[in-house]
């Protein structure tokens, strides 16, 4: 049993730091009590912007040494199964190059990771600052999130309808940081489970926890 779990997130952008709370919480589902550090792998600062998905990961790993690697790319129109196979390819790779490389897990969203987000009223209304508001704000139900076509204006929308403002008070709200927050203020992810990408997810760290032996082994 390690006192420490240190994972890094390499994501397709920087709002995509709001999975690391979702990776957090099923890390902890699966019975990992010890410290967990997360990173998100923010790789702008690098003189020579890296293209190809196979460099991100390297520099992300070179930057950002970790226990666990989680790769997320957003599957939009792609499909679940191509994306894990350019991961998969990606880490090959890196391979080649890296010795000693990490347990890595794919996150791969359907459509965009901000339907992962349209699963709380409070924590919409917490996000942009008025967890006490009476604007009603309508969320798809659960079993339609991954339909949706534009997830990410489905969920500014609501940003923006919770935030109760108007006019220019309205156009001064940054919905891209409100979005960034919202899994910040939900305690419990597992409405998710019932969506096919999630449970992926979901079954992978908890393979990934048990053959590292990452399990607290006194809990039931």
């Amino acid at each position: 049993m390690i006192e420490e779990l240190r994972y890094t997130l390499r994501s397709d952008g920087s709002s995509d730091k709001a999975l690391i709370p979702i990776l957090t919480w099923l890390l902890r589902e699966h019975k990992v009590e010890c410290a967990i550090q997360s990173t998100w792998a923010d790789l702008r600062r690098l003189r020579k912007p890296h293209k190809t998905l196979s460099e991100q990961i390297k520099w992300s790993l070179e930057l950002y040494p970790c226990d666990l690697l989680f790769i997320h790319r957003d599957a939009e129109k792609e499909g679940l199964e191509k994306r894990i196979a350019e991961i998969t390819e990606a880490v090959e790779e890196v391979s080649e190059d890296l010795s000693n490389i990490p347990p890595k897990i794919c996150v791969i969203p359907v459509r965009m990771q901000e339907a992962w987000l349209l699963i709380n009223e409070e924590a919409i209304r917490q996000a942009v600052g008025n967890p006490n508001g009476k604007q009603k704000i309508q969320l798809p139900q659960i079993d339609e999130i991954e339909k949706l076509v534009r997830p990410k204006d489905e969920l500014f929308d609501l940003l923006r309808e919770a935030s109760g403002r108007k006019g220019r008070r309205l156009q001064q709200l940054d919905v891209r940081l409100c979005a960034n927050r919202v899994t910040e203020f939900i305690d419990d992810f597992s409405p998710l489970r019932s969506l096919p990408a999630f449970q992926i997810l979901d079954n992978d760290i908890e393979r990934i926890v048990k053959e590292q032996s990452w399990v607290t082994s006194n809990l039931p």
